[in-house]
């Protein structure tokens, strides 16, 4: 993603985001895009955060390779770290902006991106672009949740306004928090052949006490990340003690043994 070209990650790059982000596997997080994995395939994963997908994709292409790019270089440093601990080295990231894809026409038989088109004003220029690089035959692999569909238990208000202010906030920036109920429209924009376009619908479900503590705290850290919150109170839609009390709101939803989070996720495999 690039910042540079009216994309907006609210949680911003911190620690703690960072460390939510590394529970994503292909498994938990592609599960849609395995089957078509082979051992000798040349993969580009957009907005790769800390890697963790990007480096479980290397170890289904042991024949191949796997890159991946981020607007920033912070994430980075986590990747290649990854990479290290888990002796993968058939993969390699870079910077870039994923509106101007740094690479040439057919490069990559499969161009993936997980929660990327949300936080970007212009999603279908960034499906040309992974289009543009990806090989005849090849795939463009998306996909992105859809906030409307977020569901909990118990009810609290707090989170409630938690989750609508993240959305109002994102919309105003020129994102779109719903992506995952329109990737396929935005395909056919960007140029592909609707009888090759193919959606699936996935989730993501927290409540065992491990779930619950990983989702809660880092719901309740991304809502104070000073970037987030400078969107928030510069934009007149919360204060910093508005903040501070969706943050407790999360901490109390992740102490409730019977607490329960479930995501819906918008899946989309394009052919090329």
């Amino acid at each position: 993603m690039s910042q540079n070209k009216a994309a907006f990650y609210p949680a911003g790059h911190n620690e703690v985001v960072l460390r939510s982000h590394a529970w994503r596997t292909v498994a938990n997080s592609a599960p849609y895009l395995q089957s078509s994995l082979k051992p000798h395939m040349k993969i580009l994963d957009v907005g790769c955060g800390p890697g963790t997908i990007t480096v479980d994709l290397a170890t289904f292409v042991p024949q191949g390779h796997v890159t991946g790019i981020e607007n920033v270089p912070k994430p980075l440093e986590a990747a290649r770290v990854h990479a290290v601990e888990r002796g993968v080295t058939n993969v390699d990231f870079v910077t870039g902006d994923a509106h101007a894809l740094p690479f040439p026409d057919d490069t990559f038989d499969i161009t993936h991106a997980h929660q990327v088109l949300q936080h970007v004003a212009h999603p279908v220029q960034v499906l040309r672009e992974m289009r543009r690089v990806t090989k005849p035959g090849g795939i463009v692999a998306c996909r992105e949740s859809i906030h409307s569909a977020f569901t909990w238990y118990p009810e609290s208000q707090g989170i409630t306004d938690a989750e609508n202010l993240f959305a109002k906030v994102g919309r105003t920036a020129g994102a779109e928090p719903n992506a995952g109920s329109r990737i396929h429209v935005w395909a056919r924009e960007a140029g592909f052949d609707p009888a090759l376009i193919t959606t699936t619908a996935g989730t993501w479900c927290f409540h065992t006490p491990e779930e619950r503590a990983y989702w809660g705290e880092s719901r309740a850290q991304r809502v104070l990340d000073p970037g987030y919150a400078s969107s928030a109170i510069e934009g007149g839609f919360a204060t910093q003690e508005d903040l501070e009390r969706l943050s407790q709101a999360w901490k109390e939803w992740a102490a409730n043994e019977d607490a329960w989070f479930a995501i819906l996720h918008g899946e989309m495999l394009c052919r090329v």
